[in-house]
């Protein structure tokens, strides 16, 4: 059985000059970095960018990583702060939890209930789509936690926050999360929750 190289190993091979180790290092991680990018961007095309963006930078700063944290860890508060300038950069209006127009968008969207669209209904489809409609700090912090599997001191280190702070942005975010996925299901949300 061939042995598999941690990430540390693959960093240390890497500041060796090893092209192939951080390639692999790309692959572990690619999938995860590009979905909190997506997060943020809102647009396949941005997410790609601020995904690239991500990994030109770590490994540009790969020395400087101290093996604190994990790796991932490292590597998400580098996604977080480089799509947080990359939005500031293209200025995008992020609407707010209580804009009314943000729900007249959601309730005019097709319902999915027609034959033609069966793959729509499931849970994972309608999560996404309120995930999509948070703010992005609040999509974020959902992302890290329950697609990421970050503990909340993990979340707090790639944030640059207090774990107590991520405590009581997640629980706000799921209350946020809740009352989207409730505007979208209408009773079937309780199922979900």
């Amino acid at each position: 059985m061939q042995h598999k190289p941690t990430d540390i190993e693959l960093i240390q091979q890497s500041l060796a000059g090893d092209q192939a180790a951080y390639a692999e290092l790309i692959r572990r991680h690619q999938r995860f970095v590009f979905t909190l990018a997506l997060r943020f961007a809102k647009n396949r095309e941005d997410a790609e960018e601020i995904a690239q963006d991500c990994f030109v930078k770590a490994y540009r700063n790969l020395q400087s990583f101290q093996g604190q944290s994990k790796f991932s860890t490292w590597l998400y508060s580098i996604v977080y702060t480089t799509a947080m300038t990359h939005l500031r950069k293209k200025r995008i209006a992020t609407d707010s939890i209580d804009d009314e127009d943000t729900f007249i968008q959601i309730e005019q969207k097709p319902s999915g209930y027609d034959s033609n669209n069966a793959e729509n209904r499931s849970r994972s489809f309608y999560l996404n789509m309120a995930i999509e409609q948070l703010l992005p700090d609040d999509a974020a912090v959902i992302t890290l936690f329950y697609k990421g599997e970050q503990s909340l001191e993990e979340i707090a280190l790639a944030l640059n926050m207090e774990a107590n702070a991520v405590k009581v942005k997640l629980f706000r975010a799921r209350q946020r999360l809740k009352e989207k996925l409730e505007r979208l299901l209408k009773h079937e949300a309780k199922e979900l929750i």
